[in-house]
């Protein structure tokens, strides 16, 4: 039950924290804000009032507008070259989980020579060192889906390799980071369900893990509970801010289990998929896979109780049977429309399983 806690990250939580951006101390003059390659972030107006926030703090600030739903090795080079190129001394991600992991992966590059992946630890990466600390980051979530805004990981896809792989750097917590629910109200119906299911897994996977601790599940049970019982609402009314908030709770909790915790192999197998199937939403990769995952644990019997604990907290209150765990677990995806995710609609081949694994 030991663990091990470092979580700096000072973060604004609430409707609203945007318009204190500028209220906060800025790690640097000029920033470089990280969006993706999509037309929301501007047409909503979220680019718009970070830059007047910042703007408000006497930062000077550039756009850097590649990234992709799975950011690519590729990117966070050019996006290194670029911070370099503008004499960026900080990085704002504002986005999804992609803007984020990748604001943190540019960060690296715009302090440190060479190839990102030399810096890997896993697959074909070299694994060395930092010789130089990367940029502040700052991260300001528009999805409740990776937690990646209060954690020190990043994820990015090599795409010529097909390796989808995370990379973890104390130095790499954001050092503020905004979770304003305001933001959250427009994803649309589909991505709201996909993140949610995301971040519930984080704390799903991270309670039955060998990794759990005292500090891990009081995390995970509270972000389990909150995005269970809210998930719905936000994916069939997207302006229910009350809602939008319980979830963007859950998902920050599931970013810091994250860093106290672990998450067990749910989470890899999925990369696998989108490393070979760019199109693929992580949290669609999740749910097509979840039922079956779980399923297997349950008949191993690692952890009966914590399958009906995780149960009790979705709102099955009389719970009793583990299995109860994927009962609750189907109706969830029911409710949020994604219980008939196939793979073969993102041309995902039974013969390719075994590779993946």
């Amino acid at each position: 039950m030991s663990y091990n806690m470092y979580v700096p990250t000072r973060t604004l939580f609430g409707a609203g924290q945007l318009n204190n951006v500028h209220t906060q101390k800025m790690p640097g003059e000029k920033a470089m804000i990280v969006i993706s390659n999509g037309k929301s972030t501007r047409s909503n107006g979220y680019l718009a009032r970070t830059e007047e926030q910042l703007k408000l703090a006497g930062v000077e600030t550039v756009v850097f507008d590649k990234v992709q739903a799975n950011p690519l090795r590729s990117t966070v080079m050019a996006g290194g070259a670029f911070a370099k190129e503008n004499n960026c001394d900080f990085i704002v991600g504002l986005g999804g989980g992609s803007c984020m992991d990748a604001a943190k992966s540019i960060a690296v590059m715009a302090t440190n020579e060479g190839d990102y992946w030399d810096y890997i630890p896993s697959g074909s990466g070299k694994g060395m060192p930092l010789k130089n600390s990367p940029l502040p980051v700052i991260a300001i979530t528009t999805t409740a889906g990776t937690g990646s805004e209060t954690d020190p990981g990043t994820v990015i896809t090599h795409e010529e390799k097909h390796e989808k792989t995370g990379f973890l750097h104390e130095e790499l917590f954001p050092v503020l980071a905004i979770v304003d629910p305001e933001l959250m109200l427009t994803v649309p119906p589909k991505f709201t369900a996909y993140q949610g299911f995301d971040a519930l897994f984080h704390s799903v996977e991270a309670y039955v893990s060998n990794g759990a601790n005292l500090m891990s599940d009081m995390y995970a049970i509270t972000a389990i509970e909150n995005i269970a019982k809210n998930l719905a609402k936000t994916v069939e009314n997207g302006n229910y801010l009350d809602a939008r908030e319980k979830v963007a709770f859950g998902n920050t909790l599931s970013g810091s289990v994250m860093c106290v915790g672990l998450c067990t192999s749910q989470h890899s197998l999925e990369h696998a998929m989108s490393a070979y199937h760019q199109k693929l939403p992580h949290g669609a990769g999740l749910i097509m896979i979840s039922k079956a995952y779980f399923t297997h644990l349950i008949e191993k019997h690692v952890c009966d109780d914590r399958f009906v604990q995780m149960t009790k907290v979705m709102g099955m209150e009389d719970a009793k049977e583990p299995m109860d765990f994927i009962t609750m677990l189907v109706k969830l995806q029911e409710d949020c429309g994604v219980a008939d995710l196939k793979m073969s609609d993102y041309g995902i081949k039974p013969e390719e399983f075994k590779t993946m694994a």
